[in-house]
């Protein structure tokens, strides 16, 4: 009973045997559970109505948005949709090569200039024109950080706005080449 309670240190002298006897007492009537026999299913329902009364977090309505929490967000949302459209391309390709389907650059650039309206196609080059001039200099940003350098609050949003300039400069030069 002692080692159960954690107060081993009786055994050294450090605490009196009477107040271990009457912690023991103490606990004893306090805490006389009895095991009870239950299903699976019954325990489920008894976690579940628990998890029911817990308060819940707020997570992230408590703090103040700021620029990183937008450039991370945003950086693996362009790698994601950058990403799946060259394997994509690349998948669509391989398949062709394999199977003898007649995809080519050649067939695909006169498909493309047939087929794509305008408005189409400005939006296609300029969604990707942006995201990856986005990408590439934050990937550049994440670099810096790398090296150790401006790791503070004020070199953070500095590289911040530096990568969304450059990103509207650079965009504007992929869309227009």
């Amino acid at each position: 009973m002692l080692l159960q309670l954690g107060l081993n240190g009786c055994y050294r002298g450090v605490v009196r045997p009477s107040v271990i006897a009457r912690a023991s007492r103490t606990l004893g009537k306090r805490f006389n559970s009895q095991a009870v026999k239950t299903t699976f299913e019954k325990e489920h329902e008894i976690l579940v109505a628990q998890r029911g009364n817990r308060p819940v977090s707020p997570h992230l309505t408590i703090y103040q948005p700021q620029l990183t929490w937008y450039l991370s967000s945003l950086h693996r949302i362009t790698g994601v949709i950058l990403g799946s459209g060259f394997f994509a391309v690349t998948i669509a390709f391989g398949i062709s090569t394999l199977f003898g389907l007649g995809l080519n650059t050649e067939n695909l650039k006169n498909y493309y200039k047939e087929k794509v309206p305008a408005w189409a196609d400005w939006t296609a080059k300029g969604t990707a024109a942006y995201f990856f001039a986005f990408h590439f200099g934050n990937g550049i940003r994440h670099l810096i950080w790398d090296t150790g350098k401006e790791l503070t609050i004020k070199g953070v949003n500095r590289t911040g706005i530096v990568v969304l300039a450059l990103t509207a400069i650079g965009g504007t030069a992929l869309l227009f080449k």
